[in-house]
């Protein structure tokens, strides 16, 4: 998977290289300083959008936290940590939510009921993903220019079982049990209960339809109220679209930038999409360029700091251990 994230980052990368060599980098840099700091409005706006996701989120982990050990601020923190390891970092997207039930076991959480909630809210993501990128497709039918990108909506409409599939095994197929009885025998490992809790646990959590629909709805707006990024920009930057023409952009990128998973931070995959559905509305190459570039500068100004605490508080925590281990090892003496 490491591998495999490197050579996509490589191929990310030069795609966006082509890109901006074919481009008027000067026409980039005269579009950004004529908006001057408007530009980082986005940044403290993002906050609304990690706002939505936590509510979610801990509307799953309700029944795992009775004493309500991580409250909002902790989950919101913690929301905002995976995000930026999903975003910034060669995980595969996935690295977050390992990072995410990590830091929720602070709080003394169970780790396999949080696991649990953590997968089914990537799941949660993908099927509205799904469902925003079709709302987008219709913007983009609407318009007239669905047929130039025929190929790409295809791609995407084949992949649509991904999603579906994955809910149905997550929630029927026991998938953890029987993967941990194919492994089990291979690398040595003895039969446990754990996957058996975590398919149960998976089972609950996808039996709480009314609590799913909370969490899908506020990741729903939440998607769409990222928009405003691309609406924004294009404003300062002198060519305002209508907000369904900024979620069309909007859904469609980050629809792309899903499909392409593997390559980490979505390098070269958002500004393609950027410029290939721009076009559409006759936005030209520098300027889709150029809003990329605000959504990368908000993606590192939000993703930096809890990065650096995520880094910091596990320092602190493995000092912490060393510490009590040299003291278990070398009792003081009487």
């Amino acid at each position: 998977m490491k591998v495999a994230a490197y050579i996509a980052g490589l191929l990310g990368l030069a795609l966006l290289v082509a890109l901006v060599i074919h481009a008027d980098v000067p026409a980039i840099l005269h579009t950004w300083r004529r908006a001057g700091a408007a530009l980082l409005l986005p940044v403290p706006y993002r906050l609304l959008f990690f706002a939505l996701y936590a509510v979610g989120w801990r509307a799953l982990l309700r029944p795992y936290d009775a004493h309500h050990r991580a409250g909002f601020g902790w989950v919101l923190w913690v929301t905002m940590v995976r995000e930026a390891i999903d975003r910034l970092l060669p995980v595969a997207s996935v690295g977050g939510g390992v990072v995410g039930v990590r830091l929720m076991r602070k709080r003394d959480l169970q780790t396999v009921p949080v696991s649990a909630t953590v997968i089914v809210e990537i799941l949660l993501t993908l099927i509205v993903m799904y469902v925003f990128g079709a709302a987008a497709t219709l913007i983009l039918f609407s318009s007239g220019a669905a047929s130039n990108h025929r190929d790409v909506l295809i791609v995407l409409a084949l992949s649509l079982p991904i999603p579906l599939g994955s809910l149905l095994l997550l929630r029927y197929g026991s998938v953890f049990q029987r993967l941990e009885r194919f492994l089990g025998p291979m690398v040595g490992l003895r039969e446990a209960d754990g996957a058996a809790a975590l398919d149960a646990d998976l089972r609950a959590c996808l039996g709480r339809l009314r609590t799913l629909g909370l969490a899908g709805s506020l990741q729903l707006v939440a998607l769409v109220s990222a928009a405003f990024e691309i609406w924004w920009a294009l404003r300062l930057f002198g060519h305002p679209v209508s907000a369904p023409a900024a979620v069309m952009l909007e859904g469609l990128t980050q629809a792309l930038r899903h499909l392409a998973f593997i390559v980490p931070a979505g390098l070269g995959v958002q500004e393609g999409a950027l410029v290939l559905f721009g076009h559409a509305l006759g936005i030209s190459t520098e300027l889709a360029l150029s809003v990329s570039a605000v959504k990368r500068l908000r993606e590192i100004l939000c993703g930096l700091p809890p990065l650096l605490w995520w880094q910091w508080y596990e320092t602190r925590t493995l000092g912490t251990h060393a510490r009590a281990t040299r003291g278990r090892d070398h009792p003081p003496r009487t």
